[in-house]
């Protein structure tokens, strides 16, 4: 057993340190409470989807539960099994084609912003823009709300920001003070959460109300085939709402939409975040990705399309390979609800976890492991997904089979063909060693949404102006709470190509 000693490391950091003395599986402790830490894939995958229905969310939930009720993330298996049959319906093919327009409009202010940095030669803080664009493209496509967070910042806007910090303060402290009664009336932090809190739900209420005041039945197959280009509000508020045999209460509703800004906003900031930070540093990898964007993208004023982001296969690589290094969130939680046999995989010994047991699944031990991707796993090299790797001394490990890029095919804007093909190496082809998303039944519904999306920014930006970073790589830090970010931005020099 292990107890934490290393203040002022992020948590994920002191696990990999650990990892390496104690192999794939250990407990930690933090004073009383116990955790197993689990780094292997054998064992991860045995937890998220071999035996999947002897674990719940744990803490997770405890922690997410005031914030986004019985979302998708911290929901009980029964209220998870509804509310995803209504949910992933609605991520279909023709609505995410949609959405790559949408994400090329929400870059516009995005990219006039860089055109006045370029301009006044002042550092930018990337990652502060990268968290404005992805809100709007959530704000957008999510509620269709118009958040505009590029340009100004709203009170809505300033109380979304303090409930991610507040959500992020509760996964790391020890003690779950705001658990005490009457602490949300009397420590500040918590009044400050309380009123933001009715804020948000003040206008998240609004929003559904309105959607539901000009609701238009339909049935799945109708709404799969709309013609999206010519629908006034395509958002996934709005497919609920219009869904026949979708009877989820306000309260459902407004969960799933908080659930939705929560998970879809900063974890996509990270990865671009990341990605810039990495492309800032290797210029051979730039001067692969702009041939790329030069031959594929269309010229500023005309729409990036979902046959454009088919054809970014080195720019999704660029994405994929930011998703391992800086996984988001680098820790998975779950909580054991019966006694549960895990295989030995790269653990010292076979562990037994007794009921009520929490865990850690390391992501990022897992994504950085040299026993998993090779030598250089701590290199950022997005072409490695095209290699095949068998390790060694891996514990019934399968090995990582070379990622294939999909034939380029004409969109589906019918139910019929079903979703577009992955677009991103996965969890199925790495044999669990690599989880950007999760895995198993409970993996993240949104993931073909987030990877195109952040490609289509990498490419705008890319293919419009140079980066170079204000500080040494090596001070820019990291921190975490859901995600990692960088511990003081990620300030840039900016210039027009």
């Amino acid at each position: 057993m292990l107890c934490t000693q290393q203040v002022g490391r992020p948590l994920f950091l002191a696990l990999q340190d650990y990892y390496k003395q104690r192999g794939g599986v250990y407990k930690l402790a933090f004073g009383p409470k116990v955790f197993y830490v689990v780094s292997c894939p054998v064992v991860a995958k045995h937890i998220l989807r071999t035996a999947a229905l002897k674990f719940d969310k744990g803490v997770l939930a405890e922690i997410l539960e005031p914030i986004m009720g019985k979302g998708l993330i911290p929901a009980d298996y029964v209220t998870w099994q509804t509310r995803r049959r209504a949910l992933v319906p609605a991520f279909h093919a023709a609505w995410l084609s949609h959405m790559v327009g949408l994400f090329d409009h929400c870059c516009e202010p995005l990219q006039a912003s860089l055109t006045a940095a370029a301009s006044s030669g002042s550092p930018t803080d990337m990652e502060a823009l990268f968290c404005s664009v992805s809100l709007d493209i959530i704000g957008l496509s999510v509620f269709n709300y118009g958040f505009g967070s590029v340009t100004r910042e709203s009170p809505v806007i300033a109380a979304v920001y303090r409930v991610l910090r507040e959500a992020e303060h509760r996964s790391t402290f020890y003690f779950p003070y705001w658990n005490i009664p009457g602490a949300s009336y009397v420590v500040p932090r918590q009044i400050r959460f309380r009123e933001d809190m009715e804020a948000i739900n003040g206008t998240l209420n609004d929003l559904i109300a309105r959607a539901q005041a000009t609701q238009q039945s339909a049935d799945l197959a109708d709404l799969e085939a709309r013609d999206y280009s010519k629908v006034k509000d395509p958002s996934l508020l709005r497919f609920l709402v219009d869904l026949r045999g979708e009877s989820a209460t306000n309260a459902q509703l407004r969960d799933d939409l908080m659930t939705m800004l929560i998970a879809g906003h900063e974890t996509t900031a990270a990865v671009l975040t990341w990605a810039l930070f990495q492309l800032a540093q290797k210029p051979e990898c730039v001067a692969k990705l702009r041939a790329e964007l030069d031959a594929v993208m269309p010229p500023a004023g005309e729409r990036v399309t979902y046959e454009h982001v088919k054809k970014l296969h080195f720019t999704r690589l660029c994405v994929a390979e930011s998703l391992r290094l800086y996984p988001q969130p680098p820790l998975l939680i779950r909580r054991a609800l019966e006694t549960v046999e895990l295989p030995q995989g790269t653990a010292q010994s076979a562990v037994t976890l007794p009921p009520g047991a929490d865990v850690f699944l390391a992501v990022y031990n897992m994504h950085r492991s040299p026993s998993f991707w090779g030598a250089d796993a701590d290199e950022w090299r997005p072409e490695r997904f095209l290699e095949a790797y068998d390790g060694a001394n891996t514990g019934g490990w399968a090995g990582r089979a070379p990622y294939v890029i999909p034939e380029t095919q004409p969109a589906s804007h019918g139910g019929a063909a079903g979703p577009p093909p992955p677009l991103y190496p996965n969890e199925t082809a790495a044999d669990f060693a690599y989880l950007p998303f999760g895995g198993g039944s409970r993996k993240c519904i949104g993931d073909q949404f987030a990877t195109m999306e952040a490609t289509v920014v990498l490419a705008r930006i890319m293919q419009a102006f140079d980066f170079q970073l204000v500080d040494d790589p090596k001070s820019v830090g990291m921190v975490t709470g859901a995600t990692i970010h960088t511990e003081n931005g990620l300030r840039m020099l900016v210039k027009k190509r």
